[in-house]
This record gives structure tokens, C-alpha cells and sequence, in this order.
């Protein structure tokens, strides 16, 4: 996650209002938080901006139908699916970034269909790849007694 800062002058900052739209298109933002601003000389807007770069957001309209994976997957399954979000959010929670960071829905479901999860068999699911595999898999392997 990263963080920019804008400050725009309440008057003649049309410039400095066009390079922020531009830069909020072209990220995916998490949140935004603003302020008006009086120093006594002037006043202009504060934005703080917390995004991930290059991650812009996708057109609403083309996004994927929900997927009800208590009905795709199997019994067993669902019930690591479920337990894997849980993981997931807490790492989610820890690390300061969205879940779907973590492993998607879709990822988190392939896992699920694995009964003796490993490193090497999550490294061959689409989307898992070599640092999602350091940085995460591992919270989602049951420790051995």
C-alpha cells in the first residue's frame, strides 16, 4: 500500500485538480480522506490517499458474477474454504491490505479441493505463483503434531 498527498489551493488549483483525477484513475484507491485547510494566508484541500500502484479499478460493469462456492464445492471442501477465509482475513488484517491480496475467492477454492495441501501442489494453481507461495501459503498448511 502506498500513500500520496495532494494539497490544491481553494482558488487556481484547477491544474493541480486535474493531475489528482488523473492519478485516482490510474490507481486503485482504498481510501481517501480530505481536509479544508485555513492558515490564516489561505486555504486549500488536503487529500491523503492510500492506493495500490497500478491497480486501477475495473470497468463495474465487466466485473465477474458471484460465485456461491457452498454449492460448487463438496462438503469437505467448503469447510476449509470457509476456515481459509478466516486465515485469510487475519493475514489481510495484519499485512494492511485488501483480502483478495491475499489469494481470491477463486484461488482460496482451489486450495480448498486440495486434501493434504503442500507448497508444491498450491505452486500449481493459477494465480499462486512464487511469492504468494513465500509470502502466504504457509498460513494456510495445517502444522503437523
Amino acid at each position: 500500500m502506498q500513500i500520496k498527498i495532494f494539497s490544491i489551493p481553494t482558488y487556481g488549483g484547477e491544474e493541480l485538480n486535474r493531475e489528482m483525477n488523473r492519478f485516482l484513475r490510474s490507481q486503485k484507491v482504498l481510501q481517501l480522506d480530505s481536509e479544508l485547510v485555513n492558515d490564516g494566508r489561505s486555504s486549500y484541500w488536503s487529500f491523503c490517499i492510500k492506493y495500490i500502484e497500478g491497480g486501477s479499478i475495473s470497468n463495474p460493469g465487466m466485473s465477474r458474477p458471484k460465485v456461491d462456492y457452498k454449492k460448487v464445492l463438496d462438503e469437505e471442501s467448503y469447510q476449509r474454504y470457509k476456515a481459509y477465509r478466516d486465515i485469510r482475513k487475519k493475514v489481510a488484517t495484519d499485512e494492511g491490505v485488501p483480502a483478495y491480496l491475499i489469494l481470491t475467492n477463486e484461488e482460496m477454492a482451489e486450495l480448498a479441493q486440495i486434501k493434504e495441501l503442500t507448497l508444491e501442489k498450491a505452486s500449481k494453481i493459477k494465480g499462486i505463483g512464487a511469492k504468494k507461495i513465500e509470502k502466504y501459503v504457509s498460513f494456510f498448511i495445517p502444522k503437523r503434531q
